[in-house]
């Protein structure tokens, strides 16, 4: 049977099953009014002195790093090989082609990760999981299927490369690769609704019992918007971990042929992960308004409370991200003909960054003991205590995108 058919037969097979799976559950609902799990601190185990979350939340830091990168990079793989084919330069699919080279080598360590994550899930957090299933019921047999189907789909896209170059059989690899994007897509914004539920629950009541359907679940208040951050994000971090591999293979090859290869492909990769970057901040100012419109004390918690902390380190990580990307690209074009030229407007470029980013860096309110307080006449400052709020630090990041 050829692989065609057997996408056909899949399709029909999930065309088939899914409405039953996901929108006829209203009545399987209506049977099932047991609440949400309520944990207690045994919920949280201590295995060898090591925290069962620290576990749980290692795994799945690592499996999103994998995972982002492996659904990322065919995107502007696909993206590449179009080039080649509009402007007929072999030199876009060669790229192209090593894109995929490195996805390979990343997508079975995702695998065995993403197993690990669901191994220690269903092993420190069952009762979490069965509630899960319980909501989502066969979204989760569909994803572990689009999982295989992603899996095949990558394989015969890499291995066909070669075989379905050139001619009309190039617009046969090209729809191989849409099929795969699309699946993987797919993929992301099926976890996503699992990811959003648990913050934005919705389709139960307030017990945490299931009153309604599966799509009801997966499109809660956080999901889109988080869909969109996410996919904008994977992006930039795809094309940022390729432009490090180009960068280091710059380096190490002696080639001057190949390092011209490398050095164009890291440019290119570099360029991909600024215009990925460039519009994160307003995904992640839609993500931030969505969650103040659904829990203000969750949103408060997030940026004033407890994990403030880590706006402030996601700051100096923005900061280091546009110098980085700035650099590189200065770099790259002090290398070309006509680069030299440009030149004289990097510093007023590097001094608006900079500025910017000390905006982004300024406190509200600081940390002081009670005769700073005192003699300070506050826990603001007087001239960089504006600088602080919301208004200046998105005029700072807006000028720091722009330039």
């Amino acid at each position: 049977m050829k692989f065609s058919h057997l996408l056909a037969l899949f399709a029909a097979f999930v065309l088939l099953v899914s409405p039953d799976l996901v929108f006829a559950a209203a009545d399987e609902a209506a049977a099932v009014l047991e609440g949400a799990p309520k944990p207690s601190r045994l919920d949280y185990p201590l295995i060898g002195g090591v925290s069962a979350r620290t576990v749980v939340w290692s795994a799945a830091q690592m499996h999103l790093f994998l995972a982002a990168f492996v659904l990322a990079v065919p995107l502007f793989a696909i993206a590449t090989e179009f080039m080649s084919v509009v402007t007929g330069d072999d030199r876009f699919d060669n790229m192209a082609r090593e894109f995929m080279k490195i996805t390979m080598a990343a997508y079975s360590l995702t695998a065995l990760v993403g197993g690990g994550l669901l191994l220690s899930l269903l092993v420190f957090y069952p009762h979490l999981m069965e509630y899960l299933i319980r909501v989502f019921r066969g979204q989760m047999l569909i994803y572990a299927m689009l999982f295989g189907l992603e899996s095949i789909t990558l394989y015969v896209y890499f291995y066909s490369w070669d075989a379905l170059r050139r001619g009309n059989r190039k617009w046969y690899h090209m729809s191989i690769g849409l099929l795969l994007n699309t699946v993987g897509l797919t993929l992301m914004f099926i976890a996503n609704a699992w990811v959003s539920f648990m913050m934005s629950p919705a389709g139960v009541d307030p017990t945490g019992a299931v009153t309604g359907t599966v799509w009801e679940a997966t499109r809660n208040p956080l999901w889109n918007p988080l869909n969109l951050h996410r996919f904008l994000a994977n992006i930039a971090y795809g094309g940022a971990i390729v432009g490090g591999y180009a960068a280091y293979m710059f380096l190490a090859e002696k080639d001057p042929e190949k390092k011209a290869h490398y050095d164009w492909m890291g440019y290119t990769s570099n360029f991909i992960a600024i215009l990925g970057f460039i519009p994160l901040p307003f995904a992640g100012y839609w993500l931030m308004a969505e969650i103040y419109a659904y829990s203000q004390q969750m949103g408060i918690t997030a940026m004033g409370g407890i994990l403030a902390w880590l706006f402030i380190i996601q700051a100096v990580l923005i900061g280091t991200i546009m110098l980085a990307a700035n650099y590189y690209l200065w770099s790259g074009l002090m290398r070309t003909d006509r680069g030299a030229q440009y030149a004289k407007y990097v510093k007023y470029i590097a001094v608006v960054i900079v500025g910017g980013f000390l905006v982004w860096l300024t406190p509200h309110t600081l940390i002081l003991t009670a005769n700073e307080i005192q003699n300070l006449g506050g826990t603001h400052h007087k001239i960089l205590g504006p600088l602080g709020i919301m208004p200046a630090k998105n005029t700072a990041v807006n000028l720091m995108l722009v330039f």
